[in-house]
């Protein structure tokens, strides 16, 4: 897959996010929600950063199963039941994200929730991802 990520000048410079990525590939992914569900199917982690890795792990390991990496997430819609404190907590969150994912960014988007699935979940993530041949 090639990924060419798109942050036009006109637009505000891009913070742990790409503005566009146009992604060229044969094969698609969509990924699942993901929270921070352990493989029991329990809620694991207090603070949304334990949470938030969890969810990106297991997002990753999703498209591990899939054959691809994360370079080739092209998409990533995070849920979260307090903005605010995503806001607040946003260089923590990048800096799991930039261990786990590296940089880089997919188009990216946060949006605030009531609740998910499971009342003790405090992120989701899902997406998708564009691979090459394989």
């Amino acid at each position: 897959m090639t990924a060419d990520r798109v942050n036009p000048p006109a637009l505000s410079p891009p913070t742990g996010f790409s503005h566009a990525v146009v992604a060229t590939g044969s094969r698609l992914v969509f990924l699942a929600g993901q929270t921070a569900l352990d493989a029991d199917g329990k809620v694991v982690g207090e603070t949304l950063p334990e949470q938030f890795e969890r969810a990106l792990t297991n997002l990753l390991t999703a498209l591990a199963a899939a054959g691809g990496t994360a370079s080739d997430l092209a998409r990533v819609t995070v849920y979260t039941t307090d903005v605010a404190a995503y806001r607040v907590r946003a260089a923590e969150l990048g800096r799991v994200w930039r261990r786990l994912a590296g940089r880089d960014y997919p188009a990216m988007a946060v949006v605030g929730i009531v609740r998910l699935w499971d009342e003790r979940a405090l992120v989701e993530l899902d997406g998708f991802a564009v691979l090459g041949d394989g």
